[in-house]
């Protein structure tokens, strides 16, 4: 029996396990929504295609699966750079289908054609560095193989996005209904054959020293690896310390916690670090410039250097380890703990970690914050009770970051998502809907207001498809960060970072979704008692100084 391709298509988005796709239709496209329509997958139709590719990638982190997105020929898919590009960085399993003007009139000319022959745009070429795979489909007789490499990639360990482009007449081409028989759209099961794990000369490592410390990644979260991290940290008594991506691997407030690492942090974790560690075990945890201090050589020191990561790429990457291991952190983890046990290794003296605990206790009762100044107060308000009102199954998407690295002690039941990848403006909003889409739990997008006017269409796709969403805007009237930098480096010449807010309120009331302002910690209390933060869409704008700086200096 012969099917269309069309319909192929969206029967191996279903046994690749997608449930919901985000995009928006157009011409070039339509066949493929047509067999959307009886399908059981639901489609999501954004207010701009950049929203469907951030929505994508939440749904990707949130859930830990593969997602999708789609879109029309031409500015449909440039729209989508952007947050394709965010998914390539965080490398975010998402499958992009786009449409593409028919075969027969490549070259000549056609409307949003993006074949790169006769002047067009070259879609393949745009795409190349911000995907792991992408390709114009102009034949049937390839198509299993092509359909094969892209579920090769969204199924593997070190994923990425693929992009698969259909031209309008390839869509309706009729193909023999059993060809999806041939391709791989589920993990084969290596459960029988687990890859033995060089894990003796860690143990070791981690049985001399005196003082370890663990820096936790986002890896241990792709991993599963959260609770034998508390298992290792717990049993040997190794401090922990997470990378901003990592926060939540160990709860900010558990007994050996030394907080995040990085330089917008309140630099707990780097100067115990550097005053007493003897050897740091990177889990899955990336030394970017952030957690490494623009990678201060303090850091690393005159210490042994341990890291286990699923990703060749990331080891060793930017400095050289004394063990390093290929493998899954959750099982390297398992087989070191029954290692230690063997060897009855001595759990760790915790005098220096004790000492450094009272030493910042002074610090901070003693002096301003070191980062954030007391006048960011009412923030640091809110994140406390944020904490305490949802200890646990909360969804909290961050584009503004510095002020939860140091204020929000995230805990192990709570899922923290800042904006990585490259860190774009406008993530927060469309990743958080796109992850309410996965998970039904109580939703918090945080981000200032340069950043909302970039996506705050998409509350709209919340409305529209009853999504209960928590924005939270930093209102201060100016981009923060250029603002900080032009007063810290640039003398105070401040260009291009001021601006005029909407009225809140009012926009709120257009998008018929509550709005509550904040001005007083009176205000918060009303908010965390009397909002329904978990089944409505509210939009809270937290007041703040434009003037109030964090001290940390970015360098340029």
């Amino acid at each position: 029996m012969k099917i269309a391709v069309r319909e192929l298509i969206v029967r191996y988005l279903e046994r690749l396990g997608i449930e919901v796709i985000f995009g928006m239709p157009g011409a070039h496209i339509l066949p493929v929504y047509d067999s959307l329509y009886d399908s059981n997958i639901k489609s999501v139709l954004v207010k701009h295609e950049q929203g469907a590719a951030f929505m994508a990638g939440g749904y990707a982190r949130a859930s830990g699966r593969i997602s999708a997105c789609i879109t029309t020929a031409g500015p449909g898919a440039t729209n989508l750079v952007t947050g394709i590009a965010n998914a390539y960085a965080d490398k975010q399993p998402i499958l992009i289908i786009t449409g593409e003007t028919s075969t027969h009139i490549f070259g000549k000319g056609g409307l949003q054609e993006s074949s790169g022959e006769g002047g067009s745009i070259d879609q393949a070429a745009l795409f190349k560095g911000i995907t792991k795979y992408n390709k114009i489909i102009e034949r049937t007789d390839y198509l299993v193989h092509v359909l094969n490499q892209a579920s090769k990639i969204l199924l593997s360990s070190n994923s990425g996005p693929v992009l698969l482009s259909f031209p309008y007449n390839v869509q309706k081409e009729m193909v023999e209904e059993n060809l999806l028989d041939r391709v791989h759209t589920r993990n084969s099961s290596h459960s029988l054959h687990k890859r033995a794990l060089p894990v003796d000369a860690l143990t070791e490592l981690i049985a001399e020293a005196k003082y370890p410390v663990i820096v936790a990644g986002y890896g241990c979260i792709k991993s599963g690896a959260q609770e034998v991290v508390a298992q290792l940290s717990e049993a040997m008594n190794i401090p922990v310390t997470t990378t901003l991506k990592g926060k939540g691997v160990i709860g900010d407030g558990s007994g050996l916690s030394l907080g995040s690492l990085g330089v917008t942090s309140n630099g707990a974790a780097y100067k115990y670090i550097v005053d007493h560690a003897d050897l740091v075990l990177f889990l899955g945890a990336g030394f970017n410039e952030r957690t490494s201090y623009l990678w201060d050589d303090k850091l690393l020191g005159n210490k042994k250097i341990a890291q286990i990561d699923n990703d060749h790429d990331q080891l060793e990457k930017v400095f050289k380890a004394d063990v390093a291991i290929h493998g899954d952190i959750k099982d390297a983890l398992t087989e070191i703990l029954e290692r230690i046990g063997d060897i009855g290794a001595t759990r760790k003296n915790l005098d220096k970690f004790h000492v450094h605990a009272e030493g910042l206790s002074k610090e901070a009762s003693s002096k301003d914050d070191s980062v954030l100044p007391s006048r960011f107060a009412l923030v640091k308000q809110f994140y406390s009770k944020l904490e305490t009102h949802f200890p646990e199954n909360a969804l909290i998407f961050d584009d503004n970051i510095i002020f939860a690295q140091n204020f929000f002690n995230v805990s192990s039941g709570n899922r923290y998502f800042p904006n990585s990848g490259i860190s774009s403006l406008g993530h927060a909003i469309p990743a958080a809907i796109g992850a309410r889409f996965s998970e039904q739990k109580p939703t918090f997008a945080i981000l200032g207001d340069g950043g909302f006017q970039m996506c705050c269409m998409e509350i709209m796709t919340a409305v529209n498809y009853g999504i209960p969403l928590n924005v939270v805007v930093f209102n201060n009237s100016t981009m923060s960060l250029i603002r900080k930098n032009q007063f810290q480096l640039y003398d105070k010449r401040f260009i291009d970072c001021d601006f005029v807010n909407p009225d809140f309120r009012y926009l709120a009331l257009s998008f018929g979704i509550n709005h509550k302002k904040i001005v007083a910690e009176s205000d918060l209390d009303d908010l965390f008692a009397n909002s329904d933060l978990e089944n409505a869409i509210n939009l809270i704008e937290i007041m703040i100084d434009k003037d109030a700086f964090p001290n940390y200096l970015s360098g340029r």
